[in-house]
């Protein structure tokens, strides 16, 4: 591995990270001060009118689902957005989605949320002073707020349930004192810090993963040969409808691809379903197998995500969007090719054998590996394997722990919130 390698893997140590767990449960603190409210008794709606002119732009927001916040999205111009009027939001304002209530969808605007705009479906609120906003913030991030969403949400069609300004209102709120919910929204801010600082870890991981297999494949030297002739098998995946008569075999459909810059997969709880025992024997995918995604990307996001199936694996089938590769091993190390075609996704070259029709991007499979690659030795295989999986090992481990410490963060939130938590071991606690 080069000096940069080296330096860069030493970087992504952590060397002093603070500790996060869950504190004792059981042991309720002490009810003085808090109150019984509900939202209505905290928030008042306003309404802040823009006339929309013709040709001005219009910056917009929108509110993510089960307390996720505010988020951007395209901005409505004057004359071609359907809108006449719109309602300006200003910072520190509860912002709800009326329509799609079943989401949870409220959130708080931040800082750089200031001066936009949201249409009619969406109402705001000024927040009283007894309450921070950035408390109501993580209100609206509990499954209790949630579940009060859904209650009240009203409408025969699930994706067109609403709900009303006063249903909202009435959402019942246990409110601790001020200098109580500033402690509260301090312990998860802490969290929410150590969750950001391994998040940061993984991007790094992930970008020195990038450049171990750029700079392999930018100067590799070996015989070349097209990929396909690399292979012993390469079969496209099925719907799941026997064909023919003959014995049945019950298999699950997939694999999705849920972590495509890591080398394995998993399959997606899909129910099994029948396959004949020939489709069966020739697309049941094996250790060491590559799934390549043909079907389903974006212009942003290219077709061609690969996953290679690591021991133990649900015996399982391609779907009809993907295909199977099998590597002669007397040809080249399966998980070498695995770490070309990987590059080839990464650094966008399958976009060149991508054709957009009808909405959906689709890889030219054939096309695709026709293609020559140059194959080094064995050594060289197998040193390039080694680099590239010992750091896709890392973004596994930062992944599973910035995973941890969600839940962590979740369980501490609910915790905090209906007082089963002491806020004194919680703050000793991170």
């Amino acid at each position: 591995m080069s000096n940069w390698q080296q330096t860069a893997l030493g970087e992504l140590q952590t060397h002093v990270r603070r500790a996060v767990a869950v504190p004792p449960q059981g042991s309720r603190p002490s009810m003085v001060g808090w109150q019984q409210l509900t939202l209505g008794d905290l928030l008042t709606r306003v309404r802040r009118k823009v006339a929309v002119e013709d040709g001005v732009t219009y910056p917009a927001v929108s509110v993510q689902m089960y307390g996720r916040g505010l988020g951007e999205k395209e901005p409505f111009i004057g004359g071609i957005s359907k809108y006449t009027t719109l309602n300006s939001v200003r910072e520190n304002d509860v912002v709800l989605r009326t329509i799609t209530a079943f989401e949870a969808p409220a959130g708080v605007a931040r800082a750089e949320h200031d001066g936009t705009h949201v249409s009619g479906v969406f109402i705001t609120y000024e927040v009283d002073r007894r309450a921070l906003p950035e408390f109501l913030r993580l209100y609206f991030q509990t499954p209790v707020f949630w579940d009060e969403m859904q209650n009240r949400a009203s409408g025969t069609v699930l994706r067109r349930k609403t709900i009303s300004d006063a249903s909202f209102s009435s959402i019942p709120i246990t409110l601790p004192p001020l200098p109580v919910q500033q402690q509260i929204v301090g312990i998860i801010s802490a969290v929410d810090d150590q969750i950001a600082a391994v998040d940061s870890e993984a991007s790094t991981a992930r970008r020195l993963l990038n450049m171990v297999l750029a700079e392999h494949f930018t100067a590799v030297e070996g015989e070349r040969h097209r990929i396909v002739d690399l292979c012993s098998h390469v079969v496209g995946g099925v719907w799941g409808k026997p064909e023919g008569e003959g014995e049945v075999d019950r298999l699950a459909l997939g694999p999705r691809i849920y972590t495509p810059n890591t080398s394995d997969f998993v399959t997606d709880g899909s129910p099994v379903r029948s396959f004949t025992t020939k489709q069966a024997a020739t697309r049941t995918v094996q250790e060491q197998d590559i799934i390549l995604e043909r079907s389903g990307g974006s212009p942003e996001q290219p077709v061609g995500r690969v996953a290679i199936a690591g021991p133990g694996l649900e015996p399982c089938v391609p779907t009809d969007f993907q295909r199977l590769m099998r590597v002669d091993p007397e040809k080249a190390l399966p998980r070498y090719v695995f770490w070309r075609l990987r590059h080839d996704w990464a650094s966008g070259l399958t976009h060149n054998y991508s054709r957009r029709t009808t909405g959906i991007t689709n890889l030219s499979v054939k096309e695709y590996i026709a293609r020559e690659i140059p194959v080094p030795s064995s050594e060289e295989q197998a040193g390039l394997v080694e680099r590239a999986e010992a750091v896709d090992a890392l973004i596994v481990t930062l992944r599973a722990e910035a995973a941890s410490l969600r839940r962590v963060r979740a369980s501490l939130l609910s915790g905090l919130l209906d007082r089963t938590i002491d806020i004194e071991s919680a703050e000793l606690g991170v």
